[in-house]
């Protein structure tokens, strides 16, 4: 019980310190009203009120947030077919797996002279970026988890009259959820991650491009401010998709487990 009241305090002293932190450096390594003091943390939470309370930066999180659903839905069509084939048959596994990891070697980030001189500038290449770089969790965990699964449940399945379809739907996704959600866990952040440097190339909007216009305009409190916005989105972006990637216990396993309790 005490810990459930203590689990906020300590993430709250972690960001105390954090602050602390930063402030000193600031006040002890810098001259009054010298350059490093418009860094410092109270310029930046003000700039971050006043774009927040502007609009201004929600514009710009929506339109990143938007280059990251399409590219993580890009990904996830991609890394989830191609996880199964790689876990699921030995020889597509085998004949893959040197170019996949040669690809998966290569930074996402690598790719941008290729992405615009193919797709031009604007959102195109950013969601290439964003694609290639979550698709790889995504393929890793799906293939693990196939790898994983005991063939003697397909077959167990097969002897029973059940379809192919109804092997994947009732044996192989159960057997494999937990893997591809935390695939799908890992490639929201990664996402993330790839999505601001992504965006200080060829675009005009996103978070990631208006932390470089205000380094281009000299307004430092409000490059802090965006560095916090980024950080702060993540955070929340995080901790979004550990809820909706939870493994769920449906309805009847809970009537099942409780029957049995009653039964017992």
């Amino acid at each position: 019980m005490v810990s459930v009241y203590l689990s906020p305090v300590y993430p709250a002293l972690g960001i105390a310190a954090l602050y602390g932190a930063w402030w000193a450096a600031v006040a002890f390594g810098a001259t009054p009203g010298g350059f490093l003091s418009r860094f410092g943390p109270d310029a930046a939470i003000i700039a971050l009120v006043r774009l927040a309370s502007t609009g201004e930066l929600w514009v710009h999180l929506g339109t990143s947030l938007r280059r990251v659903a399409i590219g993580l839905a890009i990904a996830t069509v991609i890394g989830i077919p191609l996880g199964y084939l790689t876990g699921r048959f030995r020889t597509f596994a085998q004949a893959s797996g040197a170019p996949f990891l040669l690809v998966r070697m290569v930074s996402p980030l690598s790719w941008t002279p290729l992405a615009i001189v193919l797709l031009g500038v604007g959102d195109r290449p950013v969601v290439f970026l964003i694609a290639i770089a979550a698709t790889w969790p995504i393929v890793a965990n799906v293939a693990a988890g196939v790898a994983a699964l005991d063939p003697r449940w397909r077959m167990v399945a097969r002897s029973l009259g059940a379809t192919p379809w109804e092997v994947l739907r009732t044996v192989e996704w159960p057997g494999i959820r937990t893997h591809v959600l935390t695939g799908l866990r890992l490639a929201v952040g990664l996402a993330w991650v790839v999505l601001v440097p992504a965006e200080m190339l060829g675009v005009t909007s996103g978070i990631g491009y208006f932390a470089l216009n205000t380094r281009d305009r000299l307004a430092y409190p409000e490059l802090m401010a965006s560095i916090l916005a980024i950080g702060a989105s993540g955070v929340v972006i995080d901790a979004g998709a550990r809820w909706a990637f939870r493994e769920r216990r449906r309805p009847r396993d809970v009537d099942a487990g409780t029957t049995a309790s009653v039964a017992v």
